[in-house]
């Protein structure tokens, strides 16, 4: 009989700071980045591939830290991310060549495929089914949260010396390794991770790529990819889009994507376990792509300051309940192969937000719309696909675990 959610608040809280503190370090860093351009002399274009060297590493690597995460335990493989991610902070941040900042961010993409199935896995290896949704609506949460605070904080830091959010970032992330040490019990035994491990031995990149198409997992790991897809296209263009059409300053954009943020956090931290029990994974899921396929269009043909604020508010909630909609499915799914799920679903986000960023901005030079009518085309396509997603599938998979 597992442990209830209040009875496991100490494992909790510190899984959930290990999965806030790599997205404020991402935030962190926003604020600094103009200037720090300037410094090392980087074109837009360097910048554009460190960020995608970031989520090519993550891309190539999930799968393997899957693996590992069902091979090694959930903890040394959160511990190893963490202390990752808090070597490629401090490198950026030492970084005077552009070849180490490549290194830097190399690093972040393997961390980051190491720490998110680890938590994601530890997570549902401690809580029952029935409290699964509320804290996969928390662990979303602890993601917005890092992003709502990052760039702000950052901004205050930065008046320390440019290079300081880096710094920050490094020291937190070493801390959370010190703390996670100690506090972080591993929730599987030896014989399970030896079980688990047996069954996983004789699989590679190209099995688990395989595996994925199985069709339990395939018709939620492609909406993973739409939603990440979808996602990164609509906020890449966001500011350029608010700027070019709207005129809207710096401070207003900034402005809407935290009030944007803010309630797409207070949702899912109070509301999203309720939204699950009552209209279930699959559901709430096609609610979500409705709203925000909807939204997308009408983004296009607003005007104001307040109708931009309010349309922006409900697309981010929608995304924001679809993620943990998703992972909270994949996880009941997945039974004890939760390191292999976890780690395909952050395979599958990666490759959306490697391929949605890309074609959002090839589309905003042809015409400034297109890049949110793209959006929601794509959620439509996913939405279309989730009629193919079979209740029965998901009570298999709960009748195993």
């Amino acid at each position: 009989m597992k442990k209830t959610i209040k009875e496991q608040k100490a494992a909790l809280i510190i899984l959930l700071s290990n999965i806030f503190i790599p997205f404020l370090g991402i935030g962190l860093i926003v604020p600094v980045m103009p200037s720090f351009m300037n410094i090392m002399h980087l074109s837009g274009k360097t910048m554009g591939y460190l960020i995608a060297a970031f989520a090519v590493t993550q891309l190539l690597l999930s799968p393997l830290a899957g693996r590992w995460v069902d091979r090694y335990g959930r903890k040394k493989m959160i511990i190893i991310g963490l202390f990752l991610f808090g070597v490629s902070e401090l490198i950026f941040g030492l970084g005077t060549h552009v070849s180490v900042l490549y290194l830097s961010r190399m690093l972040g993409g393997i961390s980051a495929a190491f720490i998110m199935p680890g938590v994601t896995g530890y997570i549902a290896d401690i809580t029952s089914i029935q409290e699964r949704s509320k804290a996969m609506g928390y662990m979303s949460a602890a993601i917005s949260t890092g992003y709502i605070i990052g760039p702000g904080l950052g901004g205050f830091i930065a008046e320390y010396g440019v290079r300081m959010p880096f710094y920050f970032a490094a020291a937190i992330a070493f801390l959370a390794v010190i703390t996670s040490i100690f506090i972080l019990k591993e929730p599987l035994t030896k014989e399970q991770l030896t079980e688990i491990s047996a069954n996983t031995k004789h699989t590679s990149l190209i099995s688990d790529l395989k595996r994925s198409l199985n069709p339990l997992y395939l018709i939620a790991f492609i909406i993973v990819f739409v939603l990440a897809f979808g996602l990164s296209a609509y906020e890449t263009i966001f500011s350029l889009f608010s700027d070019h059409k709207f005129g809207f300053t710096p401070k207003e954009i900034a402005a809407i994507i935290t009030i944007s943020s803010i309630f797409g956090a207070v949702v899912q931290i109070f509301m999203f376990g309720k939204m699950i029990d009552k209209l279930g994974e699959k559901k709430l899921i096609q609610l979500c792509l409705i709203i925000g396929a909807i939204l997308a269009v009408a983004s296009t043909v607003i005007s104001s300051f307040l109708a931009v604020l309010v349309v922006t508010c409900f697309i981010f909630l929608a995304f924001d309940l679809l993620r943990p909609a998703l992972t909270t499915f994949l996880s009941k799914a997945a039974g004890k192969e939760q390191g292999f799920v976890a780690g395909m679903n952050s395979t599958y986000t990666s490759l959306g937000n490697i391929v949605g960023p890309a074609i959002g901005g090839i589309l905003f030079d042809v015409n400034i719309n297109y890049p949110y009518l793209f959006a929601a085309v794509i959620m439509f396509i996913g939405l279309g696909i989730t009629v193919m997603w079979k209740e029965r599938q998901l009570a298999e998979s709960l009748v195993k675990n």
